[in-house]
C-alpha cells in the first residue's frame, strides 16, 4: 500500500549540551495552574483535579526564533511555563513513579489568542482556535534529568523588552510535575516524545510586533522569542 503523499517528519526539539535531537509527538498542556493566575483569569483557585488542553506537534518553536504576530487576533498574549519531557511509556502511573517517565525539562511558552480563547469560553466552546495554532509553543533546549535531575522549585521569569511582566516559583504550582504526569496518564497513555506544558504564573499580557520575550528557570537554558509581522503568518 502506498501513501497519496508523504507527511512532514516529526518536529525536533533542541537537547542541550547534544547534537542528538527530542521528537516531538503530542503537546499537552495543564490550565491555571498556579493560583495568582487562576485568580486574574477570574476562576477560584481551589485545588481542583487539573484540566488540560492540547496543541498539535508542530506548533513548538525552537528559542531565539521570531514568530508571526498571528492572525485574526488584536490580544496576543505570553504565557511563560515549564516543559516536561516525557522519555519512557506509561499509563494510569502511580504518583511516586511518574517522574520515571522524565527524560527532561524545558523553558517553553503558551503563546494565545487570548480574545478567541475568551470568546470560546463564555460561548462554552471549546479553546482550540485560541491556543492550538502555528508558532504558539516555542521551547528552548531540553535540559535531561540525567544531566540536572528533576524539578521541584526554583524562580521563573518572564521580561518583555527587558521589563519583568511575570515572576514567581515553580513551587507554587497547584499540581506539581509527578502530580501531573500521574493525573494525565490515567486518561491517555503517555508516550516517548509527549511534552506537557505545566501552567502559567499571573502576570500574563499583551505583545505587539517588535517586541522580545525572555523567560528564564533556574537550571534551564532560556528562551528568546521575538513578535515578527502580522503579515508573516502567511508567508
Amino acid at each position: 500500500m502506498t501513501a497519496i503523499f508523504t507527511l512532514p517528519p516529526h518536529p525536533l526539539a533542541l537537547i542541550e549540551g547534544s547534537d542528538e535531537r527530542f521528537p516531538v509527538g503530542r503537546i499537552f498542556c495543564v490550565g491555571r495552574n498556579y493560583a495568582a493566575h487562576a485568580r486574574e483569569m477570574g476562576k477560584d483557585p481551589d485545588r481542583d483535579p487539573p484540566f488540560f488542553f492540547t496543541k498539535f506537534a508542530n506548533a513548538i518553536v525552537p528559542g531565539d526564533s521570531t514568530v508571526p504576530y498571528p492572525p485574526e487576533t488584536a490580544n496576543y498574549h505570553y504565557e511563560a511555563e515549564l516543559v516536561i519531557a516525557i522519555g519512557q511509556e506509561g499509563a494510569a502511573v502511580a504518583t511516586e513513579d511518574a517522574l520515571d517517565l522524565v527524560f527532561g525539562y524545558a523553558v517553553g511558552l503558551d503563546m494565545t489568542r487570548r480574545d478567541i480563547q475568551l470568546d470560546a469560553r463564555e460561548k462554552g466552546r471549546p479553546w482550540d482556535l485560541g491556543k492550538n495554532f502555528a508558532w504558539s509553543a516555542p521551547i528552548a533546549a531540553i535540559r535531561t534529568v540525567q544531566d540536572g535531575g528533576h524539578i521541584t522549585s526554583g524562580p521563573i521569569r518572564l521580561t518583555v523588552n527587558g521589563e519583568v511582566k511575570q515572576e514567581a516559583d515553580i513551587a507554587d504550582l497547584i499540581w506539581d510535575c509527578q502530580e501531573t504526569i500521574a493525573y494525565l496518564s490515567r486518561f491517555e497513555r503517555l508516550l516517548p516524545g509527549d511534552l506537557i506544558y505545566t501552567g502559567t504564573p499571573a502576570g500574563v499580557g499583551p505583545v505587539q510586533p517588535g517586541d522580545v520575550m525572555e523567560v528564564t528557570i533556574a537550571g534551564l537554558a532560556p528562551l528568546k522569542v521575538t513578535v515578527g509581522p502580522r503579515e508573516a503568518a502567511f508567508a
